[in-house]
């Protein structure tokens, strides 16, 4: 099944051949759960990754180019979210990798954690709507899990600053956070489908399915759900201002939400958004457990 840390943790060292995925585990420069750091890197030594992905990569990148040619002609010809996050479950269950599905359900779930980490630390933002999504198995992907997951992030914005112009809240440096919506220890998350055919990695599945997510919706759709990667600085903000330690967001790659990038590469822009949510949600739990080690 999943391969945690301890896959890694009793992994020898060649001198003469190290790892680059063993070097990188043992590497904690930048916050990240041990178990989903190790998740990662062992799905990103899977053979489709090194073999398969060049490939993959080159044919999803011109099918979205022509079918933003297509879509500029008829941008709301199709609109089917429901096909659309029946194709990702079917995906994700029988193709991806345990791992890969593990690194993906667990994104959602921190992402609504930070969200709500945030509101909870601005003063006088209690009522601003939250739609947390807490997925324990693929079966939940159904629920239009994906775009609602997009949908989240710009209403929070949008809701958090019209709260802010209206009644004056402010975001700022707090000096013992409330860190309640943080979890610290791993997911109850329902086994995943390990069989022949659960072959493919993260990075090879996220190039697959951004085409696909790209045909099913409308051409609007479609660039908001790309846009919205860069979000990862507006959000990463917001948490390491009310945390003080600006300099963290080092580790955040999706930058610069006010000049978005062409959509041919919102897949791989996918898969930094996965490790910037993940590094944020390591950064909060490492507060949090610094905390409470210090009221001790």
């Amino acid at each position: 099944m999943l391969h945690t840390s301890e896959y890694f943790d009793t992994l020898e060292n060649n001198p003469k051949d190290p790892s680059h995925w063993h070097t990188l585990y043992l590497d904690k420069s930048i916050p990240f759960s041990d178990d989903a750091k190790a998740a990662f890197l062992f799905d990103s030594g899977r053979k489709s990754r090194q073999y398969l992905l060049p490939f993959v990569r080159v044919v999803a990148r011109l099918f979205i180019i022509l079918m933003q040619m297509f879509k500029a002609v008829s941008p709301n010809l199709v609109n089917a979210p429901k096909m659309l996050h029946k194709s990702l479950y079917l995906g994700m269950k029988y193709m991806i990798s345990p791992e890969a599905n593990y690194l993906i359900l667990r994104h959602f779930y921190l992402g609504s954690e930070v969200l709500k980490f945030i509101k909870d630390n601005v003063e006088g933002a209690e009522n601003i709507p939250m739609n947390p999504l807490k997925p324990l198995s693929v079966n939940d992907v159904r629920d239009n899990l994906f775009i609602d997951h997009d949908l989240n992030l710009y209403n929070f914005i949008i809701n958090l600053n019209k709260a802010i112009a209206e009644k004056g809240l402010k975001v700022k440096p707090i000096e013992q956070p409330d860190f309640s919506s943080i979890t610290e220890g791993e997911i109850p998350f329902y086994n995943f489908r390990d069989k022949w055919s659960n072959f493919m990695d993260l990075s090879t599945a996220i190039e697959i399915f951004t085409p696909v997510y790209q045909f099913f919706l409308t051409d609007n759709d479609f660039w908001r759900a790309s846009n919205s990667l860069q979000l990862d600085e507006v959000i990463g903000i917001y948490a390491t201002t009310i945390m003080d330690c600006p300099e963290k967001l080092i580790g955040l790659n999706n930058k610069h939400p006010m000049i978005p990038l062409p959509t041919y590469g919102a897949a791989f822009r996918l898969t930094l958004h996965g490790l910037s949510t993940e590094i944020l949600h390591g950064l909060l739990v490492g507060a949090k457990k610094a905390m409470e080690s210090a009221t001790l």
